[in-house]
C-alpha cells in the first residue's frame, strides 16, 4: 500500500472563523461562486461572488481565476460536512501579508516532511509519533553500506539510516514544529451593579472569576470600558479552556446575583484568531494611552488579589 502523503500543515483540522487562509481556486460557477482548496488544511471551501469585492463587479474573472493562489478570510466552518465558506472582500493588506508569511514558512516545513516520508515510504502522520516516541519511528530505519574487512574482502553491513547526531537534531526540530501551540480563549461579558458599593461587588466578582482558573488555564479578566469586560485564558486544550471560562463566568454570575447585580454574556467562550488577538491588544493599548494622565498604582493589594487603580474606577463609574 502506498504511503499517505496528504496531510494538513497544522494540528487543528479546521481553521478558526476570521482567520486568513491560503487557497487555490479549483473551479468557478459563472453565476454564483468559486470552489477552492484550503492548501494548509487540505479541505474544500466556497467563495460566493457576493464576497469578492466591496465594489461593483464588472468581470468576475478580473478578480478570481482558476489555479490562482491567494489569501481569503474564513466566514463559516461546517465541521460535519468538512466545508468552509470564505470571503475576499474582508481581507486587509495586513491580513494578506501575515497569511502569506505564515503559509510560506509552513510550506517549507511541510515539503521537507513530505519528501522524507516519500523517500522512506512512510505516512506523513508518522511524524506525529516522533514527538512522543521518536525511537519507535527512527530506529527501524536502516541502510546498507559496503566495507572492506580485515581480510581485504568486501562485505555488506546494515547500519542505522541516520547517525545519533542527526537523529537528535531532527527530533528537536520536529518537536519544535509539531508541538501544539498555545490557544487563547476569550469571552465577553457585561456587568452592572446598582447597589451601594456596586463597584466593589464587581471587583469581588472579578476575583471569583480569576479564582476559577488553574495553573494549566489561568483566567484573567480585563475592563475594556464599563460595563464591558473580557475574560481570557491560554491553554493547549481548547475544550479545557472553554470549560474553565464557563466556570469563571458562573462564579462571577453567582457573586453578582448575590448583590442583585446583573451579568450578561455578550460572546460565549471561543478561541481567538490572530486577528482578534491583535485587535484586542491594540484596543487595550489605546485605552491605556488615553488614561496616561491618571496614576496607575499597583495591580495587587495586600492580600495578593486584584487591586483597582484610579483609572479602573473612573472607567467603571462612567456607567453608574
Amino acid at each position: 500500500m502506498a504511503p499517505n502523503l496528504d496531510c494538513r500543515m497544522y494540528e487543528q483540522k479546521f481553521p478558526e472563523i476570521d482567520t486568513p487562509v491560503m487557497v487555490q481556486v479549483k473551479s468557478i460557477n459563472p453565476d454564483t461562486c468559486a470552489y477552492v482548496l484550503l492548501l494548509e488544511y487540505n479541505i474544500e471551501g466556497m467563495l460566493s461572488f457576493t464576497e469578492l469585492s466591496r465594489r461593483r463587479i464588472r468581470s468576475v474573472l478580473s478578480l478570481i481565476r482558476v489555479g490562482r493562489v491567494e489569501p481569503l478570510m474564513v466566514l463559516h466552518v461546517d465541521r460535519e460536512k468538512g466545508f468552509v465558506n470564505l470571503t475576499k472582500r474582508r481581507v486587509s493588506e495586513d491580513d494578506a501579508r501575515t497569511c502569506e508569511e505564515k503559509f510560506n514558512k509552513s510550506k517549507h516545513v511541510h515539503s521537507i516532511m513530505r519528501h522524507v516520508a516519500e523517500t522512506m515510504d512512510i505516512d506523513l502522520e508518522a511524524f506525529k509519533l516522533i514527538v512522543s516516541d521518536p525511537d519507535s519511528v527512527l530506529d527501524p530505519l536502516t541502510r546498507r553500506v559496503e566495507e572492506i574487512n580485515a581480510d581485504g574482502q568486501k562485505v555488506t553491513k546494515v547500519v542505522p539510516a541516520i547517525s545519533d547526531e542527526v537523529k537528535k537534531v531532527l527530533v528537536q526540530n520536529i518537536k519544535r514544529r509539531m508541538t501544539p501551540h498555545v490557544l487563547k480563549i476569550r469571552a465577553d461579558i457585561e456587568m452592572r451593579c446598582f447597589e451601594l458599593d456596586g463597584i466593589l461587588h464587581i471587583k469581588n466578582a472579578m476575583r471569583k472569576a480569576e479564582a476559577a482558573g488553574n495553573k494549566d488555564c489561568p483566567v484573567k479578566i480585563s475592563l475594556v470600558g464599563s460595563p464591558l469586560y473580557v475574560l481570557n485564558t491560554q491553554t493547549f486544550d481548547k475544550e479545557q479552556g472553554i470549560e474553565t471560562l464557563n466556570k469563571a463566568i458562573a462564579a462571577c454570575t453567582e457573586e453578582m446575583d448575590h448583590h442583585k447585580g446583573r451579568l450578561v454574556v455578550k460572546t460565549a467562550p471561543r478561541p481567538m484568531s490572530e486577528r482578534e488577538d491583535k485587535l484586542f491588544a491594540e484596543q487595550i493599548a489605546r485605552l491605556n494611552l488615553a488614561d496616561d494622565d491618571v496614576s496607575s498604582g499597583d495591580d495587587t493589594d495586600d492580600d495578593g488579589g486584584m487591586k483597582f487603580n484610579e483609572r479602573d474606577y473612573s472607567r467603571m463609574e462612567d456607567c453608574y
